[in-house]
């Protein structure tokens, strides 16, 4: 089916679903357990980071790329200007910006406020199986970065 013949319930239905698995990945790296990103991806999906030469492919492997992650990191991401394009029934492609701020070392408290670690933008690729929605690839690019 291609999107056009989608109907437009559906279409919106397929939009939402795709912006809250971009929301939830970020509500998992700050709020949750970091490795249990690894659930909101395709069983062959990756993660990249191509400035970076960093490509992580697979549940298992990302749920230990992410799980590794200082215990002591504090962080936040703001997510924002997401954009879904539903290309069919079961795919869709997204791009969606966003902000870190992270420190490490946090020892708890409050953080004095300080310039964003990371400006950027992902762009996903995602895939619908037994009515759910992964993703099956997220790039990283980033426009302003210190050190990772």
């Amino acid at each position: 089916m291609v999107a056009e013949a989608l109907d437009p319930a559906d279409r919106l239905i397929a939009e939402r679903a795709c912006e809250r698995l971009i929301v939830e990945f970020v509500h998992k790296l700050d709020l949750g357990d970091p490795g249990d990103v690894a659930d909101l991806f395709a069983d062959d999906g990756f993660w990249e980071w191509a400035e970076g030469d960093r490509r992580i492919q697979g549940r298992d492997a990302l749920r230990s790329y992410f799980a590794g992650r200082p215990v002591d990191r504090l962080s936040r991401r703001i997510c924002a200007n997401i954009l879904v394009t539903v290309t069919s029934e079961a795919t869709a492609t997204a791009t969606s910006y966003f902000t870190t701020y992270r420190v490490d070392g946090h020892t708890g408290g409050l953080v004095p406020p300080r310039a964003p670690t990371q400006v950027g933008h992902y762009e996903d690729t995602l895939l619908k199986v037994e009515g759910r929605w992964f993703l099956s690839s997220r790039s990283l690019h980033l426009a302003f970065a210190g050190p990772t």
